[in-house]
This record gives structure tokens, C-alpha cells and sequence, in this order.
């Protein structure tokens, strides 16, 4: 058996060692798992074969095996993967969260909303330029129109203060990333040259 050591396969790891197959004295260059069956602790223990071994041995693969024929259709669906919430990356509560992928069955829908979204803010900054991208998303963080004064914000960022401070609420400490982002927030706001 000889193979021509072209780089133009997908996965071939140039490597010295033989074949895992016994007999074999080609190079392994292609990684295989070493088991059919799958282990939940993580990936399998994998072997390395040649060319010819690993077309032979993904030739009798087959990752349909063992499904029934609603699970083959779910697991061909072109969206499959897309149903499972990914992990967050902010602290629930955060200003301008993009939309959860849990939330659409179709992964275009989501990526969509989010273009709404900017679209939104864009529009949002056209309409009153007294305040970049940064100040306006602080403006909907403490829930305050771009017409309200320094009064309102002082208002507004102790009512946030009371309702999200541990001491204010009776201890609970699940609304500390958010108290952060209110005094983020007023802190920037209370600079700009709309609330001087």
C-alpha cells in the first residue's frame, strides 16, 4: 500500500510513525478514534493511520447508528445545534444584550433582531447627537428619555441605587453586576455636557 504524501487531505499531521494497523509500514498521518463508541468523559483515545487505513475505516462509519428515524431528521435539520442556549458572557439584567440564540428556531432570525437592534441605536443617535453610542445606551440602562435633566438623572440613578444595593433590598446580592452598570453609567452621564 502507498500513498502519495500530497498536503491537499483535510487532517493529515506529517508524522514518522507507522500505521496503527498491524502490518502496516506506512506512515499514520491521519488521527482516527480508536473506539466506535462514544465516551461522555470527553473524546476518545485516538490511533493515527494512513491514508488507505483511515478511508477504509471512515468507509464503515456511520453516525446515524443507533438513532431512530425522528432523530436522524432532527439531527439533519439545517438549524440542529441551534435549539441549546449558549452560555451568557454578561450578567443577566446587562444593557444591550444581544438576542439569545434560544430564542429562534432559525439562526438568520437571530442574527436579524441583532441588526435591528443596531439599526435601533443608530436611529436613537441620529435623532439627538448630543449624545454618542456609549451615553445613549447608558440613557436606556437607567430608563431615562435623552429630554430628561440633571434633576431626573439624580432621581433616577437613586431610585436604581435602592432597588439594586444589597443593603437597600434586604441583602440579595444577585443584582451587584447590575448596580455596577448603573454607577457606570450615571458616572458617564452625569459628565456629558446635557446634564452640566
Amino acid at each position: 500500500m502507498t500513498s502519495p504524501r500530497s498536503p491537499r487531505f483535510h487532517g493529515r499531521v506529517a508524522r514518522e510513525a507507522a500505521c496503527a494497523v498491524p502490518g502496516c509500514r506506512e506512515p499514520g498521518e491521519f488521527r482516527a478514534p480508536a473506539t466506535q463508541h462514544r465516551s461522555p468523559d470527553g473524546p476518545p483515545p485516538y490511533r493515527y493511520l494512513c491514508l488507505d487505513h483511515v478511508r477504509e475505516f471512515n468507509a464503515g462509519y456511520n453516525f446515524f447508528e443507533g438513532m431512530n428515524a425522528d432523530q436522524i431528521m432532527a439531527a439533519q435539520s439545517p438549524t440542529a445545534g441551534w435549539e441549546t442556549e449558549s452560555r451568557a458572557f454578561r450578567a443577566a439584567g446587562s444593557a444591550d444584550l444581544p438576542p439569545r440564540w434560544a430564542d429562534f428556531k432559525d439562526p438568520m432570525e437571530a442574527l436579524g433582531a441583532r441588526f435591528r437592534q443596531r439599526m435601533d441605536e443608530a436611529r436613537r443617535e441620529a435623532a439627538d447627537p448630543r449624545f454618542n453610542r456609549e451615553e445613549h445606551r447608558a440613557l436606556a440602562l437607567m430608563g431615562l428619555s435623552p429630554e430628561a435633566d440633571r434633576a431626573a438623572l439624580r432621581r433616577r440613578y437613586s431610585e436604581l441605587v435602592r432597588k439594586y444595593h444589597p443593603d437597600r433590598n434586604g441583602g440579595d446580592r444577585s443584582f451587584e453586576a447590575r448596580l455596577g452598570e448603573v454607577v457606570a453609567a450615571y458616572q458617564l452621564l452625569r459628565k456629558t455636557k446635557a446634564f452640566a
